[in-house]
């Protein structure tokens, strides 16, 4: 249940989001510390569900009438839709009902008819009737339209989300009508969920396991070192005892009666680390669920286990060689956060599945000691993550070069965060925010390309990794290169002309070549070459930008 606590991180971490939107936008104006905080929670709950980082394209997706007045000085009614956002990758289009209430109450609960302010903008879509929109919600309908008229499936989905203690189950009949006659998923977000999303390094999480000797297989690196590794065969409710957040669970290896269990949550430390990261759309698999209750005995086979990394690992033979035991410190799972999720989520679907069929069914558990300075735990989060496709940059979050710019740029007043929802020390207060995926695009950009900056975040992660963040990477230079980039964001603010992010990358870019100094300079003839440039058809400014022909003749003119 969320606590008073829980309200108030969350209040200071949407304080901290709304500087980033002040940053990215250049809001000027006196602004109240709630409207402050109300902003920031929608880029904090939508970078966190969207599994998107970018705080420009979050900002493009609100649709919201207040959030924009505030922006920008437009007033369009939002229809009851706050936020637009579209997975071309998974085929998702979900819409966004954001409710922030200023004080806390614990018996506070969403109400069901927010669902209903949804459904003017539901209707619209629906229709296919858009006359009656303007601005954001208009071109937000168009791309939703242009998306659901193409021969993909989409799946859509309506989240309700506000900041209050209590969650509305989504069972109500009336609830089951707007779900049939949009053919939409309706899930609720509130404060309980939502302090999953605030990752905080957790406190180095142990526990405590005795395992039967055949269960349990043990290996090294090689012959002489002594550091062992372990592949288990582990009863679900000993996943949902050493991953709780009862520490004294964790600890207690020898429970006589496991129904206790039947009422601890899982400890979310656990899975700070997890490529994934908070993922609501795979919070748990109902496919899991499903083969944990009808085939108990059968869950070893159907699911791909969970990799665990551990800082240390002690083993024992105990009870005359019978049996194994092993103490593991400051644990994560790095791999099969879904299952872990899905088990605990089938915990708490009824007392009696704790003992009934959780302790009947088996996973595989790969326990291994890992080396921190080296590149061991990005490689077995990249080489054991096959269960369903992840981005590229995530799998890349873990390696060694990575956490070290963190750490480097940490100490420059510069938060670089590797995963969604990274705010930094709660008690330090930082200049910038910088994404790892933002960083490779100024780096493709100052590295001579940045025509290919805003392509494939995909290609910037795995094709050209290895020249931009490893072979051709001075760390002394990120502090310069991100100041830089957020200078050039407020030049564009005060200058007439409209900034994209492309435009920023292609500044940065011309700034590198040590011939004009100047911002304002650089931005003018950055937009009169957009003006004068020639293409055989009518094209936007961001095509042209894409194309290679137009970065050799912008460097050309500017010589």
């Amino acid at each position: 249940m969320a606590s008073l606590n829980d309200f108030k991180i969350l209040n200071k971490k949407c304080e901290k989001y709304f500087d980033y939107i002040k940053e990215a936008t250049g809001i000027e104006g006196e602004i109240g510390a709630v409207d402050k905080r109300r902003l920031g929670f929608y880029v904090f709950v939508l970078e966190n569900i969207c599994n998107n980082n970018d705080i420009d394209s979050l900002i493009d997706n609100i649709t919201d009438t207040q959030f924009n007045f505030v922006l920008d000085g437009t007033k369009y009614d939002d229809c009851g839709i706050d936020a637009v956002s579209i997975d071309d990758e998974n085929k998702i289009i979900s819409f966004f009902n954001f409710k922030f209430r200023e004080k806390f109450n614990p018996d506070s609960r969403q109400h069901l008819n927010d669902n209903f302010t949804s459904s003017k903008y539901l209707n619209v879509i629906k229709s296919e009737n858009i006359s009656g929109l303007k601005g954001k919600p208009l071109e937000r309908a168009k791309e939703v339209l242009a998306r659901l008229n193409s021969n993909d499936e989409w799946d859509i989905i309506l989240y309700q989300v506000s900041n209050e203690s209590n969650e509305t189950q989504v069972i109500d009949s009336h609830i089951e009508n707007l779900m049939d006659s949009y053919d939409l998923q309706v899930k609720s977000i509130g404060l309980p969920t939502i302090t999953e999303m605030m990752s905080i390094r957790p406190t180095p999480i142990n526990a405590s396991l005795v395992l039967e000797k055949e269960a349990v297989m043990s290996f090294s690196a090689d012959n002489i070192e002594s550091a062992k590794s372990y592949i288990t065969r582990i009863s679900s409710s000993e996943i949902v005892r050493i991953t709780s957040n009862s520490q004294q669970g964790r600890a207690d290896h020898n429970i006589e009666d496991i129904q206790y269990l039947a009422d601890v949550d899982i400890d979310h430390g656990v899975l700070f680390d997890n490529v994934r990261g908070f993922v609501t759309n795979s919070k748990y698999n109902p496919n899991i669920i499903k083969s944990l209750k009808d085939e108990p005995n059968k869950f070893f086979m159907y699911n791909n286990g969970i990799t665990i990394v551990a800082k240390n690992i002690e083993g024992r033979k105990i009870n005359g060689d019978k049996r194994v035991k092993l103490e593991i410190s400051d644990f994560q799972v790095l791999n099969g956060g879904q299952t872990v999720r899905s088990i605990h989520e089938f915990n708490k679907q009824n007392s009696e599945n704790i003992s009934k069929y959780l302790s009947k069914s088996e996973v595989l558990v790969r326990i291994f000691k890992t080396n921190t300075e080296t590149n061991e735990i990005n490689k077995i989060a990249e080489y054991t993550n096959s269960q369903n496709s992840i981005k590229s940059s995530d799998l890349k979050s873990l390696s060694v070069e990575q956490i070290e710019i963190e750490r480097y740029l940490e100490e420059h007043e510069i938060i670089y965060a590797r995963k969604s929802g990274d705010t930094g020390k709660p008690e330090k207060n930082y200049k910038h925010k910088i994404t790892m995926e933002k960083f490779g695009q100024i780096l493709t950009a100052v590295q001579g390309y940045p025509e290919r900056s805003t392509n494939s975040i995909q290609n910037i992660f795995e094709k050209y990794y290895d020249g931009l963040f490893i072979k051709n990477f001075n760390i002394a230079v990120a502090p310069l290169l991100i100041e830089s980039y957020f200078e050039i964001i407020k030049e564009y603010k005060t200058s007439d002309f409209k900034g994209v992010q492309l435009k920023y990358f292609y500044i940065l870019y011309l700034k590198t070549l040590d011939i004009v100094d100047d911002y304002s300079l650089l931005i003018k003839h950055l937009e009169n070459n957009l003006k004068t440039y020639v293409t055989e058809s009518e094209t936007s400014d961001v095509r042209k930008m894409g194309q290679t022909r137009f970065r050799e003749e912008l460097v050309n003119n500017l010589r």
